[in-house]
């Protein structure tokens, strides 16, 4: 486990171009895997979670070629089973949707992942799975992974999720491509439409409300992809690009889907001085002094994943910042909830939960020696809190960035001045 010295900065100036989503990277290599025949995909996220997903399609008899550096060729259907364990790493999103489609082929698979997935809940999917006719078994604890899944014979069901998630909304979503009659899946807030967007592009019947979507089964047709910017990515420049005095940051051609975009309107309505440009999708960011906020828990599966860096707006803004309903960050790569609090805490945030709510006071950081605690955007997350903190700050388990974003420092270095 390696670790990354993180020196205070100026101002960030510039312009950028981050990953390509890994929410979307992930689903449309599904469906092309799914499709018969070839399709294209520009600009996939180079993150190990979609490497994951790759090579878990390659196991699965998808033929995929990359023919330039951002440029990739599936060839799909005739997916076969596979003749050794599924693997996901660190991927809650690979093996939640996976679920989903594997229960649908006429096979059986077994899935796996590394400790951090073995701890996070898999019950959510596994009960409605199972309702739809899938046998599920698990293999060492009930409820978590590794499991296997005998896949096949699907019925469509209508499913009301107890917790918002667009992972499982996703997983059932995949699922019900294979089942017979129509599969529904019930909302209590609305969750990312990734899953809903996609399927429409490739051809499938998907009808949405406000708080529900149903799929028909089908089978996607071929098609081509560019993958635009990662909005939970862009969010740590947004967020340095604010707290750093004189900064000016333009991040290019990200991509704005339904609550992805949660950070911005929290950021804009603590001052942020942020503007998108409605043709380009490009995000114009200036500094700026920012005010405390609440945020309601209602907005929460809107901005989940930004909650860490979101943290270190607040911790830089005047007064008091409260996070309401964080429950779901316990269950994330880390504890999140409590790693905010440790690590950013350990650099001068001033931080108490109460339930599943998070309370920051304002002020000032200091930097100091965290730890990632194997958590991506905790550590990019503390790296940005580093870039406004009194001294350095050192960051052992850098190694969990390439999880997502393997070129951070270098475009965190292009946009140093």
């Amino acid at each position: 486990m390696n670790s990354k010295l993180i020196e205070p900065t100026g101002r960030l100036t510039g312009q950028i171009e981050v990953p390509g989503d890994k929410s979307i990277s992930h689903r449309v290599l599904m469906l092309a895997s799914l499709a018969d025949g070839e399709s294209t995909i520009h600009g996939l996220s180079k993150g190990q979670d979609v490497q994951h997903t790759m090579k878990i399609l390659s196991s699965l008899g998808a033929q995929l070629n990359e023919t330039e550096s951002d440029t990739l060729l599936i060839q799909g259907g005739g997916l076969k089973e596979p003749t050794e364990k599924l693997y996901v790493g660190n991927s809650g999103t690979s093996i939640r949707l996976m679920s989903g489609m594997l229960a649908g082929l006429p096979f059986s698979a077994t899935i796996d992942g590394d400790e951090s997935i073995r701890k996070r809940p898999m019950g959510r999917i596994i009960e409605p799975l199972e309702r739809m006719g899938s046998t599920i078994s698990c293999l060492e604890s009930t409820g978590m992974a590794p499991f296997r899944i005998d896949g096949g014979g699907l019925e469509g069901i209508e499913y009301q999720m107890e917790v918002p998630s667009a992972q499982v909304k996703g997983c059932l979503m995949f699922a019900g491509l294979f089942a017979k009659g129509d599969t529904t899946v019930i909302e209590i807030t609305p969750t990312r439409a990734h899953t809903e967007e996609l399927f429409e592009e490739v051809g499938l019947e998907v009808d949405t409300t406000s708080t529900s979507v149903t799929v028909k089964p089908g089978q996607p047709k071929p098609f081509i992809h560019k993958v635009k910017g990662d909005p939970s990515q862009a969010a740590f420049w947004v967020v340095g690009a604010t707290i750093l005095k004189g900064s000016e940051v333009c991040v290019k051609n990200v991509y704005i889907g339904r609550e992805r975009t949660g950070f911005i309107d929290v950021l804009l309505r603590m001052g942020a001085d942020i503007k998108l440009d409605p043709v380009t999708n490009d995000l114009n960011v200036a500094s700026s002094e920012l005010i405390g906020t609440v945020i309601e828990e209602t907005e929460i599966p809107g901005l989940i994943d930004e909650v860490p860096v979101l943290a270190v707006a607040a911790a830089c803004a005047e007064g008091e910042t409260h996070f309401k309903g964080l429950g779901e960050l316990r269950v994330k790569e880390s504890n999140r909830l409590e790693t905010i609090v440790s690590e950013i805490g350990s650099m001068g945030l001033k931080a108490e939960i109460s339930g599943d709510d998070l309370v920051i006071q304002g002020g000032k950081l200091t930097g100091g020696q965290v730890d990632s605690h194997g958590d991506h955007r905790i550590a990019m997350s503390c790296a940005i809190a580093a870039l406004v903190s009194t001294g350095p700050t050192e960051i052992s388990g850098w190694d969990a960035v390439a999880t997502s974003y393997p070129s951070f420092i270098a475009d965190l270095d292009a946009l140093r001045k």
